[in-house]
């Protein structure tokens, strides 16, 4: 009975759910359908207005056409404005406002770019040529007013003017366009070392305010392709007045051959004058070139070199001719110093020449001078070498008559002594081509060499002289020299006591031989030794002989040897000189220390044999004071034609 009721009950309910679910259907169709209905009318009215949309589009795609068109008429149009503004200021030229012309110059370029990449442009070709053509006349005005403008700032640099860009210490004290002469005779009034320290003024070649004006014209040529134009104008001009500059100070073109014909004197002021003219013309000349090429092509370094080359080659070649027509002349003692000065100024300079001269178009300028430096040094050192041997095989005739310092020694000396004017210079020379030790001994050994040199020439020279007496007077003044020379300035140091200490030794050694040579004779007859003797006896004998036994004949005969030998001495000895004042007193003396005591114990001793006789002035005609005055009247180098007093 349950069964059945729960089947009825469950049958009921899907009964319901049946017809819920066809309601549902029957709605969702009539939506369906509604919605159907909606979307066909949609679709009819969309065909409806496409027709009307289709005409917006088209009119709103022509009215940005159309403003496109008038932009771009506007543009073209305002190019037109831009390029007649700019005609109108190119027309009137640079010379009144160059600013104003160069911002005319790039607002043409400016249109040229512009026309040429709008092509479509009808008359495009046209506007181009236009434009092009005035761009050429413009960059030729500017070319124009590039030359002028440099051309009338562009003036040689008088003498007095560039003297004071000078330290004080090197300005000239002769007039305008002769060099301050730096040879040898004032090198050492102008050391080194304060010349390191020295302040130059570069002139002012351009005025600064110019400057930037052909700046900008040199750039705008650049920029036009008219570079080599440019270079050219730029190396005419300045290359031209460089070298005027050069000429007024006294630079000239000389040739190995005009070297060597020119006198001594003539060539040493010549060189003191160039090595003033290079240090002028490198810290002062060059440096202001340089630094306008700077200022003018500044941002284009390889034009900047090659007119900076092409502004001073010729200038440099005439400079450093004339240093390699020195290193080159017949080499002579008296060149080695003017050699040094020349080297020291390159090697002065070297660093400077390096910075100015630096490009590659200046290669080889820098070369020539680095060349010129070291043949000048080559020729100081075979100079140098030279000298040693020309020293030693010296045969100068000059005869020294008087036994005085003969001209070589003193020209050596005074050789000597310049040489230590240049120690740093003569440093550098060793340690280039020596390749030695220490420089110091190395001068000192080539000043010993040297020394040893004229030694030996002077030993040769005092062979010469038939008196041996005046061959030790002659080493005596000459080594004696030498060593005051010495003991006198630097070589001292170099040298050492030592040197000095056994060449006094060797003074004092000419000195003694003279006195042995010169008087020993003449004391040998104030000798009482070989004084024949008649006979003993403490009293005057018949024969008049003395209580020595030795009698009047032979003393008479000793007074007469003695008076005829002091005379002849006297006479011949007075002529002589010893030049050295207290050299002269010490000999004079030590001959007097030997003489006098020797003649006043003869006369104490045989005078009264004679005074006792006839006429005994005859035979004593000098009292002992008369001998000491009459050798102070010895080596004072009296003229041959001098009565004797």
């Amino acid at each position: 009975m349950g069964v059945p009721l729960a089947m009825e009950t469950l049958s009921d309910r899907v009964s319901f759910m049946k017809e819920s679910l066809q309601k549902s259907q029957t709605i969702t169709d009539n939506m369906v359908s509604i919605l159907g209905s909606f979307d066909h009318r949609l679709s009819a009215l969309e065909t409806a207005m496409r027709p009307t949309q289709i005409r917006t589009h088209s009119i709103r795609r022509a009215h940005e056409n159309i403003d496109k068109t008038l932009k771009a008429a506007d543009v073209i149009l305002g190019q037109f404005d831009l390029s007649r503004q700019a005609e109108v200021k190119i027309l009137r030229g640079p010379h009144e406002d160059l600013e104003s012309y160069l911002e005319a110059v790039d607002q043409l370029r400016s249109n040229i770019r512009f026309f040429s990449s709008n092509k479509s442009f009808k008359s495009s070709d046209g506007v181009l040529n236009h434009a092009n053509n005035l761009l050429a006349k413009a960059i030729s005005k500017l070319e124009e007013e590039f030359r002028q403008l440099l051309t009338s700032y562009s003036k040689p640099v008088e003498p007095d003017r560039l003297f004071d860009c000078l330290p004080n210490s090197l300005r000239p004290s002769g007039s305008p366009g002769q060099g301050k002469n730096l040879s040898s005779t004032n090198h050492s009034e102008h050391p080194n070392k304060s010349l390191e320290t020295a302040i130059y003024t570069p002139p002012t070649l351009i005025p600064p305010r110019v400057l930037p004006l052909l700046h900008d014209l040199a750039q705008q040529m650049v920029q036009a392709g008219h570079q080599q134009q440019l270079f050219k104008i730029y190396r005419e001009t300045r290359a031209t007045v460089l070298e005027q500059s050069l000429r007024k100070l006294g630079v000239e073109k000389l040739s190995k051959d005009d070297v060597q014909k020119m006198q001594w004197e003539v060539l040493e002021a010549k060189i003191g004058n160039w090595i003033h003219f290079m240090r002028i013309a490198v810290k002062l000349l060059f440096a202001g070139e340089w630094k306008i090429c700077d200022h003018i092509f500044e941002g284009n370094d390889s034009l900047k070199d090659q007119c900076f080359a092409e502004v001073t080659v010729n200038s440099v070649a005439m400079l450093l001719s004339f240093g390699d027509a020195i290193a080159k002349s017949k080499r002579s003692p008296e060149k080695l110093f003017v050699l040094l000065d020349m080297y020291e100024i390159m090697c002065e300079l070297q660093s400077e020449i390096q910075t100015i001269f630096a490009g590659k178009a200046c290669t080889e300028m820098r070369e020539s001078a680095v060349t010129l430096t070291k043949r000048l040094a080559q020729t100081a050192q075979e100079t140098f070498g030279d000298f040693e041997e020309a020293v030693e095989k010296d045969a100068t005739k000059t005869a020294v008559l008087d036994g005085t310092v003969h001209p070589l020694t003193s020209y050596v000396i005074n050789y000597v002594k310049f040489l230590f004017d240049y120690q740093s210079t003569l440093k550098q020379l060793f340690q280039e081509f020596e390749k030695m030790g220490e420089t110091n001994s190395q001068l000192a050994l080539v000043t010993i060499r040297i020394m040893q040199a004229l030694q030996t020439n002077l030993d040769g020279k005092s062979k010469q002289y038939r008196d041996p007496a005046l061959t030790q007077l002659f080493l005596m003044n000459n080594i004696h020299y030498m060593v005051r020379s010495v003991r006198r300035s630097e070589a001292k140091d170099l040298l050492g006591d030592d040197w000095v200490q056994i060449h006094r030794r060797i003074v004092q050694q000419h000195a003694n031989q003279y006195k042995r040579v010169s008087w020993g004779k003449i004391l040998q007859t104030l000798s009482v030794q070989n004084m024949s003797s008649s006979g003993g006896g403490s009293g005057m004998g018949g024969d008049g002989s003395g209580s020595s036994g030795v009698s009047r004949a032979v003393v008479k005969d000793r007074f007469k040897t003695f008076n005829l030998q002091f005379e002849e001495l006297h006479q011949r000895q007075s002529q002589w000189t010893v030049p050295d004042s207290e050299l002269r007193e010490s000999l004079r003396l030590a001959v007097a220390e030997v003489l006098l005591p020797a003649y006043r114990s003869f006369i104490k001793r045989f005078g009264p044999l004679i005074e006792n006789g006839k006429n005994p002035q005859k035979y004593i005609r000098y009292t002992p004071e008369d001998l000491d005055r009459m050798l102070g009247e010895f080596f004072e180098g009296k003229t041959w034609g001098e009565p004797k007093r």
